[in-house]
């Protein structure tokens, strides 16, 4: 089902990829059921197509989700978890699932579709996880992001004050 690297920061999952579709919406399984009926349909403009149904390996880690042809490696799309505003099963075929992410540098939505036999129940769960993680981690890092902010502004003013006691002293001795 899965390899985990070594330091297990990251999970990989060999499955079908069926296409990507931009869609109107970030979210829900509307969205899902009407990105997987446009793939069906032979000229419909707004999507990619994967060539029958291609092999990739699916990266996912607390930075994002990548995908990759499973033969050559080579990285077909990249989603920051960031980016990614829903994920779920296909009610109407249990094998199928996806996931909705935000285009980094356009004002555009696209439904990640991919077929998995036995796994993909959790595959999303899996996607939902580290989800939630990434979210606690940012939350952690911007915790002592702002501890650090708080000792360099300690910092500035302890040297302040021995600036104007070094001052005070310079004065006394003369």
């Amino acid at each position: 089902m899965s390899d985990t690297s070594e330091d297990d920061n990251e999970i990989s999952f060999k499955v079908k990829f069926l296409g990507r579709v931009e869609v109107v919406r970030p979210d829900g399984l509307q969205i899902l059921s009407e990105a997987a009926e446009s793939l069906k349909m032979p000229n419909h403009f707004s999507s990619e197509k994967a060539a029958k149904k291609s092999k990739v390996h699916l990266f996912l880690s607390l930075s994002g989700i990548d995908v990759l042809e499973s033969e050559t490696k080579f990285l077909l799309y990249s989603c920051p978890l960031s980016t990614i505003s829903f994920c779920a099963v296909l009610p109407s075929s249990p094998k199928v699932f996806g996931f909705v992410a935000r285009h980094p540098a356009a004002d555009m939505n696209h439904c990640y579709l991919f077929q998995s036999k036995k796994f993909s129940h959790v595959l999303v769960s899996v996607i939902g996880d580290a989800f939630r993680a990434s979210k606690k981690e940012k939350s952690v890092r911007g915790g002592r992001d702002l501890i650090v902010e708080a000792l360099r502004h300690k910092n500035k003013i302890l040297q302040r004050e021995n600036v104007e006691l070094r001052r005070m002293l310079a004065g006394q001795t003369n």
